[in-house]
């Protein structure tokens, strides 16, 4: 254009980047209106909009914004009318308070040519670091490396940062004036990937473990950042909220029930996880002398929390007997929920026992507890400290004892792992009619339970069932990890062409409703994150001596081909990566631009594992 100030869609003065202009450059023919809106909330966004534009369809007959803004307007809205094809650039000078051929140059420097030469520049640095991060073999076709490569831009594209407080819970014996059930935590900013941008647009505790599966590759500095305000969120009892809703914005997307954390309940701790991978890197000399420096910094600085968290879990998520473990924040009052769900253990509606007890195991976190332990005892040793290096390792041994282990969860009739707990499978909901004075009888889902529990292994096949497959707790010349491969491949219990399924279909509650409004959730359809830790154990035992590793091999390279050919089938089909898999059809479900642990599915065509 030969005149830039004409269309200078916004202007601004900033302390951070003083002057700012906002240009939109276009060799074509458009038209455009705006409306600026006050709102403290982007995601009623849509609805300021179109009643925006039914206020004018109304006035002039025409869909257009109305030219007009809101008294100090936080958020402008541009409409560009065009015939296409139609090509358009927006250019943001900042700084531009210099003269008027100063603020042109750098404009044309950012559009058109000058762009596209730049970008394709971007792009090509973007590619030749993508694959020496992840080292993609041959046998990955192009199709496939570009849903990879837009699930990590994706995923890294919600790295945000947010500050805010989180609202807590007190249990009903605190003495607080005014009998107050909830209290706000300290003002904190966490610096976070998030599960979807669009509809999870918070941290999650236990999905940013696998966030940094794929983060620390591609910048272990970045990771680093993330991982310490993860853990300056703890609290001086070592634990964490598991659900950063942080600021209005966040809270604005979170039911008033959800709000609430509960500093008695947990969460999975994955960022063990990296942690573990982390130091393997070390080992393994993967990162540069200055990355190993700050790796090794951070160990030191974070150890104490991370000693903190630990001893938390093991000291508030014990069971009755040494060395057990179960999720606190079951509801054992309900009566609307078939299965009472364990929110805390990340698999919400995965079925534990019918009555919630403090006699429950759940075998799920005492895999996660050896994790954590052995990931402190290898810290210990790498930051030379024998002492606590000692009493890490002895808590290791207890945890990863073979004997112990199927003493407490094992069922011997078909080599199964299970939880334990007071259980009966004769529970359903049935319909009851309410009736409710001065208004018509209704008809709601109630728990029925038709039998009386008995202490016992939770007969329900699934993922929780893996989890000692998971954490290579079973030598590879048992015969339960045949057994475990029998599971796995079995169509009739996991196996499905599109990925492992979470339940079994032999389950009595496979894919069943847990309330009247709760549809299943982890109760069948395909989870990217467990698929992975499966595929790392199964590339794991087909790499160690043993009876059972070509079967090993052979069922890895049929899963990893599963998962690969389904996500990219959905990719090209919807533009999306999904919260999870329908496990009959493939087809993706749950919340859509799911680009937080569904994109390890870039691991796993990059074979990125944990191998130390």
């Amino acid at each position: 254009m030969d005149n830039p100030d004409e269309h200078i869609l916004a202007f601004g003065l900033r302390n951070d980047v003083g002057s700012w202009q906002l240009h939109l450059e276009s060799e074509d023919d458009f038209e455009f209106h705006y409306a600026g809106f006050k709102s403290p909330h982007i995601h009623n966004l849509s609805d300021l909009v179109q009643l925006n534009l039914g206020t004018q369809a109304r006035k002039i007959g025409r869909l257009e914004l109305s030219d007009t803004s809101d008294g100090s307007p936080n958020i402008l809205v541009f409409q560009i009318s065009a015939m296409i094809p139609f090509k358009a650039d927006v250019a943001f000078v900042s700084g531009s308070s210099g003269s008027n051929s100063r603020t042109k140059e750098r404009i044309r420097s950012l559009v058109g040519d000058s762009l596209s030469r730049r970008l394709e520049q971007k792009q090509e640095l973007f590619d030749d670091k993508f694959q020496k991060c992840f080292n993609m073999s041959d046998e990955i076709d192009s199709e496939s490396i570009t849903v990879s490569k837009a699930a990590l831009g994706n995923l890294l594209g919600g790295i945000g940062y947010f500050y805010g407080q989180s609202i807590i819970s007190l249990p009903p014996s605190s003495n607080l004036e005014h009998g107050d059930k909830y209290i706000s935590y300290w003002p904190a900013e966490l610096y976070s990937a998030v599960p979807s941008r669009p509809f999870f647009p918070r941290g999650f505790l236990w999905d940013e473990g696998f966030h940094q599966l794929l983060i620390w590759r591609w910048d272990v500095r970045i990771s680093l950042d993330i991982l310490g305000h993860w853990l300056d969120l703890m609290n001086a009892d070592g634990w964490i909220p598991r659900e950063q809703i942080l600021g209005a914005e966040a809270l604005s997307k979170v039911p008033s029930e959800f709000v609430p954390q509960h500093p008695t309940n947990g969460n999975p701790p994955t960022l063990f996880l990296v942690l573990r991978d982390l130091l393997c890197g070390i080992k393994k000399n993967k990162f540069t002398a200055s990355e190993r420096e700050d790796i090794s910094i951070f160990l030191r600085q974070a150890f104490v929390r991370l000693d903190a968290w630990f001893n938390w879990f093991n000291t508030t998520q014990s069971g009755k007997d040494v060395n057990t473990f179960f999720w606190h924040g079951r509801d054992n009052a309900t009566i609307r929920e078939l299965n009472p769900k364990s929110l805390s253990s990340g698999l919400d509606d995965y079925p534990r026992a019918s009555h919630p007890s403090e006699d429950e195991r759940h075998l799920d976190l005492r895999c996660w507890m050896h994790l954590a332990a052995d990931c402190m005892h290898s810290i210990s040793e790498f930051l030379e400290d024998d002492v606590i290096g000692k009493e890490y390792g002895l808590t290791v041994e207890l945890l990863s004892d073979f004997e112990l282990l199927n003493q407490m969860h094992l069922d011997n009739a078909n080599g199964a792992y299970f939880d334990y707990g007071n259980h009966t499978e004769k529970v359903r909901l049935s319909w009851r009619v309410v009736e409710t004075a001065g208004s018509f009888p209704s008809r709601e889902l109630v728990r029925e339970v038709l039998e009386k529990p008995v202490l016992r292994l939770v007969p329900h096949i699934g993922y929780v069932s893996l989890f000692p497959f998971m954490g290579r707790l079973i030598p590879p010349g048992s015969w339960i990890l045949e057994k475990q491969l029998d599971l796995i491949s079995n169509s009739s219990t996991l196996w499905t062409n599109f990925g492992l399924r979470s339940l079994s279909k032999t389950s009595s509650v496979y894919m069943k409703r847990n309330t009247e409004h709760d549809p299943p959730y982890w109760r069948g359809p395909i989870w990217m994150n467990i698929n992975y830790m499966i595929l790392s154990a199964l590339n794991h035992y087909s790499k160690v001596g043993g009876p059972y590793r070509e079967r090993a091999k052979i069922i890895y390279d049929d899963l990893r081909n599963n998962l690969i050919r389904n996500v990219v089938k959905n990719y090209n089909q919807t533009g999306f990566l999904w919260e999870q898999y329908d496990q009959t059809k493939g087809k993706g479900k749950g919340a859509r631009l799911f680009t937080g642990w569904s994109s390890l599915i870039v691991l796993i065509m990059a074979e990125a594992y944990n191998d130390c």
